[in-house]
């Protein structure tokens, strides 16, 4: 065998062994971002402690999707990511039931409290008793 070909050999597992090592990688990080977001779905804290919650006004239109509400709670800074509101929201039993309307929702709510808020029926609809 000529000093070439082993050579060859020898540079040929190298780059076997960078590829497999850069896969492995590859495949913590990954599994490590998504486990991190499968935690925030069901852990995410508010954006501010209560004593430093801030009240916002949301108007919530009819035919708004997950992904629009999402982005709306992120611009006005009641959310720190749509994206996982919109996991929230799908997993949640709110999922289709949002309301159109006007709501006053504060930093110091968690998705879940927002989610029950914006669901609630409104007062007027609800029978009262005698």
């Amino acid at each position: 065998m000529s000093a070439q070909k082993i050579i060859l050999k020898i540079l040929s597992i190298c780059f076997s062994v960078f590829i497999l090592i850069a896969v492995a990688v590859g495949i913590y990080q990954g599994g490590k971002t998504v486990y991190h977001f499968g935690y925030r779905v069901f852990t995410e804290s508010p954006v501010d402690e209560p004593e430093e919650g801030k009240d916002k006004v949301v108007q919530v239109t009819s035919g708004m999707g997950a992904k629009e509400l999402g982005d709306l709670l992120e611009r006005k800074g009641l959310i720190r990511d749509a994206n996982l509101f919109v996991v929230q929201l799908k997993l949640s039993a709110y999922s289709n039931e949002i309301k159109e309307g006007v709501y006053t929702l504060s930093t110091s709510m968690t998705a879940q409290e927002m989610m029950q808020i914006m669901s609630a029926e409104d007062l007027d609809d609800t029978e009262t008793e005698e």
